[in-house]
């Protein structure tokens, strides 16, 4: 993303920021000053969605990952919203801020002291004018302005409502801490306006659109964001109002609101007793509302990001101070928790609450672990502190780096099958992805036959490649789809299939296989196996190495 230049900034993103969060974590400085290059790069390409007289960045809603909002639907006098109603918007500004602010802690790290200045100084001109600018005094709120004129808006003007982007901010810790900006999230926490019962409202019930549904893919209603529960911004706000709790002054929000809206959050990522966690959400009632086949396991998650720097409250940082503050409320029913093997400036850390010492055994209290010894304890849960050296990062050591990926269908490495001809079925098992859920199927299919027979699936490199090895992903539901009992890896040498050794071992249904032999030159390579009458195969991945 950025040394191979992948992102041709499709969405909007806060990429520097993520790349100094994960520094945050692990420590490791020299990673991180090799992307300062890459990063003002990056940054200046954003040149095309800044309006200098204005000072701000603007953005299509259906760029910035969100379609149909106030200012999309409203540019198109209601009538529609999916493109359209470019806006001044809080997100892309406040990515940039962090953006910004990112990039001058990484130039500060790599020695750069000018392009840190002049980095901060956009960050500060930005932030001025974004708090004068976008925050709306009547709605107590940050919110778009239009930035292009059409039949029913005019530039610059304010859109009429209040969105939950508006609190996108506080994910980075943009605004300032005063009582006028804090006074935006008394509305998350309000029934009538950004609170629904089944999640965070995307805009509030008094919008004149809301709800109304307009895209459809047959009858199945499509995303859009003038109401729904997004998962992805949950996330965000989420994050945000964390950042509030550690780090702003204010008594609207508790850690009963942050433990309330976690929970709420956590009923989402649950279908009935299965987990599948979908791409969005009626506000008001139980359920998803997208019923589309990319919909399942949707992975706008970031769950985990908010147990650990949230709930339970690793807070990382540059320095040698380790920082844990959990958000559970005082007289919460979590009586118990453990979070461990948390690797963190080189080191592995555990955080423990045990209200009673009856859980662990190790007495009542909250403590926190470096390496298995106990560096700072309390008797209830509060903020801790501890001095932790900055250790060598654990290395990442990268191992059999996969030949048979392939993203584009024209290209090589390509695949080919006995049955379950479709090109695109065919292409899935080597696109990169393994997954065995049920609801979102993945890989080649083969097709049922009548009788007991052998099918295959052959990768042809188009030109002679080294191989020692590969990993097999069948699906198994123990009914239609059946992971063969054995198979055989075969190798075309002078134009007829010879077995490699190393084939034949058990597989693991659901799971990876890993195969192994000594290297081999071939252009093609082919798993070869059983299937019984009337049951079909489906070969989620087959990575070559």
């Amino acid at each position: 993303m950025y040394e191979g230049g992948a992102n041709d900034r499709h969405f909007t993103d806060y990429m520097a920021d993520s790349v100094y969060g994960r520094y945050l974590v692990d420590g490791d400085q020299s990673f991180l000053t090799a992307q300062l290059n890459y990063m003002t790069n990056l940054y200046g390409q954003w040149a095309d969605s800044y309006n200098t007289t204005r000072g701000l960045y603007w953005r299509e809603p259906l760029t910035d990952a969100t379609e149909y909002t106030i200012s999309s639907i409203d540019a198109s006098g209601g009538q529609d919203g999916f493109t359209g109603g470019f806006a001044y918007r809080p997100s892309i500004n406040s990515y940039m801020w962090a953006n910004a602010i990112a990039i001058a802690n990484v130039a500060d790290l790599a020695g750069q002291a000018n392009i840190a200045t002049t980095y901060r100084q956009k960050a500060a001109t930005l932030k001025s004018t974004f708090q004068a600018q976008i925050w709306n005094t009547t709605l107590q709120h940050f919110i778009d302005r239009q930035q292009r004129s059409t039949s029913y808006v005019t530039e610059w003007q304010p859109i009429r409502g209040r969105e939950l982007v508006g609190l996108v901010p506080w994910m980075f810790g943009m605004p300032d801490n005063v009582d006028k900006y804090n006074q935006a999230w008394k509305h998350l926490i309000d029934t009538s306006k950004l609170r629904g019962s089944n999640g965070m409202r995307t805009n509030e019930p008094s919008y004149q659109y809301y709800m109304r549904q307009y895209r459809y893919e047959g009858s199945n209603r499509e995303c859009q964001w003038n109401g729904p529960v997004w998962p992805y911004q949950t996330t965000q706000v989420l994050l945000g109002m964390a950042n509030l709790l550690n780090s702003y002054t204010q008594s609207i929000i508790t850690k009963t609101d942050y433990l309330y809206e976690i929970r709420s959050y956590t009923r989402l990522h649950y279908n009935g007793n299965l987990l599948n966690l979908q791409e969005d959400y009626e506000p008001d009632k139980t359920g998803a509302i997208v019923g589309l086949a990319r919909s399942p396991h949707y992975f706008h998650s970031g769950y985990n990001d908010l147990i650990i720097s949230g709930l339970v409250g690793i807070r990382p940082r540059a320095d040698n101070t380790l920082e844990v503050n959990p958000l559970v409320p005082a007289g919460s029913d979590i009586s118990y928790f453990r979070l461990q093997d948390i690797s963190y400036h080189g080191h592995s850390i555990a955080v423990e609450w045990d209200s009673t010492g009856s859980r662990y055994s190790r007495g009542a209290g909250l403590k926190v672990e470096v390496d298995g010894v106990v560096v700072a304890s309390a008797a209830t849960i509060q903020r801790l502190t501890a001095t932790i050296s900055k250790g060598t990062p654990p290395a990442i050591i990268r191992t059999n780096i996969t030949k048979s990926t392939q993203l584009y269908r024209d290209q090589y490495p390509k695949g080919s099958a006995s049955s379950g001809t479709d090109a695109e079925n065919i292409h899935d098992a080597i696109d990169g992805r393994v997954w065995f859920f049920p609801e979102l199927p993945n890989g080649w299919n083969s097709d049922a036959q009548s009788a007991d027979s052998t099918q295959w699936y052959t990768i042809d490199f188009g030109t002679s490649t080294s191989l020692s090895g590969c990993t097999l992903a069948f699906y198994d539901d123990g009914a239609t789809f059946i992971a063969p009992p054995t198979y055989d890896i075969l190798q075309l040498v002078n134009g007829a299939w010879v077995k490699i050794n190393g084939y034949g071992e058990t597989l693991l249904a659901n799971g990876i296989t890993n195969v192994q032999w000594s290297a081999v030159s071939t252009n093609q390579l082919r798993v070869s196996f059983p299937q019984k009458a009337g049951k079909r195969v489906r070969l989620v991945e087959f990575k070559a190495f």
